[in-house]
């Protein structure tokens, strides 16, 4: 089953409508695939009459489908997240331990980068149901780091817990200090932060690793 089929099952199982279920499959393909390009575009503030004409459908059809705009956003939230806890394993089959960790590290900062704000748009709604798939992504970046550090490609002072904090600051907002971001601005961010995780390392990192 695909992270895509996990949205859109998790909402058509919740739905009680009467639609042929292969209408009501197709329309909620088609809203599942617009909130996701909206938010990444315009950001969690989109309306449900902006995705449904994203998707190609009327609104009384959107109501039909989801409950309301969270409930759609928080299946999004939970694709997004699914997603990144299998291309983490997929990372971790790569044999070059470096190369696993830059496929994921730029994979999950895109996925970031493209769902910035859902979970506190959904007001927690998802809460404690996400730690499992939270666990699976923390435990494969420690596999992901270390087994770049014992190959001698990523500089040793890092601890792994560091690495999920340093993705997590190459996304950025639109503007700072006059300045305008430029094209995947996270992208030039995410290299500067890859090319300073390998080895060999110039200066010692100051303070304590998170806790």
């Amino acid at each position: 089953m695909s992270s895509r089929d996990g949205a859109v099952g998790a909402l058509l199982a919740a739905e009680q409508g009467r639609t042929p279920r292969a209408d009501a499959r197709r329309n909620m393909e088609r809203l599942v695939e617009a909130a996701r390009a909206a938010v990444a575009e315009t950001g969690v503030e989109v309306t449900a009459h902006e995705i449904a004409r994203r998707a190609g459908v009327g609104i009384g059809t959107f109501y039909r489908r989801v409950s309301s705009r969270e409930a759609l956003l928080e299946a999004v939230l939970d694709e997004v997240f699914a997603e990144m806890a299998d291309l983490a394993a997929s990372a971790g089959a790569d044999p070059d331990p470096w190369h696993g960790f830059e496929t994921f590290a730029v994979s999950y900062v895109r996925l970031r980068a493209e769902s910035c704000g859902i979970r506190e748009a959904v007001g927690g709604a998802c809460g404690p149901n996400l730690d499992p798939v939270l666990g699976r992504i923390q435990e494969s970046v420690r596999l992901l780091v270390e087994r770049a550090q014992e190959a001698g490609v990523m500089r040793s002072d890092v601890a792994w817990q560091d690495v999920p904090f340093l993705l997590a600051a190459v996304a950025t907002g639109p503007r700072t200090l006059r300045l305008r971001a430029g094209d995947e601005q996270w992208g030039r961010n995410l290299r500067v932060v890859l090319d300073g995780l390998r080895a060999p390392r110039s200066q010692g990192l100051p303070g304590t690793p998170p806790a």
